[in-house]
């Protein structure tokens, strides 16, 4: 019979070994087809009616001989290089709804608008 000790000892080792699996790291994506071109910083695959150039260096693992027609599958993530803030003005508050407007015009009210009495 397994007694608490050693329940609690199991526990605790598979809370960390799978502690690595919760740590997430930038989203993959793929894209497979065909490849158009090879080179040491890139492969170039047609994926339906469009070309996409994916970066390589020399840590990409590659399983397989890359040549020019061969179909592949290549997984990627996307990496901001630079990112530049184009303005520092904070948004417009927006106009209070029940308050009129400062500049709007006053109605004038004219004898003519009043409501009329009916004949009797």
């Amino acid at each position: 019979m397994i007694n608490i000790k050693s329940l609690t000892t199991v526990v605790a080792i598979a809370n960390f070994a799978l502690a690595g699996f919760a740590v997430a790291g930038p989203k993959t994506y793929q894209v497979t087809g065909p490849i158009l071109e090879v080179t040491d910083a890139s492969i170039v695959v047609q994926k339906g009616t469009e070309r996409w150039e994916v970066a390589r260096d020399p840590k990409t693992a590659v399983k397989g001989d890359l040549k020019v027609g061969s179909k592949v599958t290549v997984e990627y993530t996307m990496n901001a290089v630079t990112a530049e803030v184009k303005g520092d003005k904070a948004a417009p508050a927006k106009p209070d709804k029940a308050a009129p407007a400062k500049d709007a015009p006053k109605a004038d009210k004219k004898k003519d608008d009043a409501p009329k009495k009916k004949a009797a």
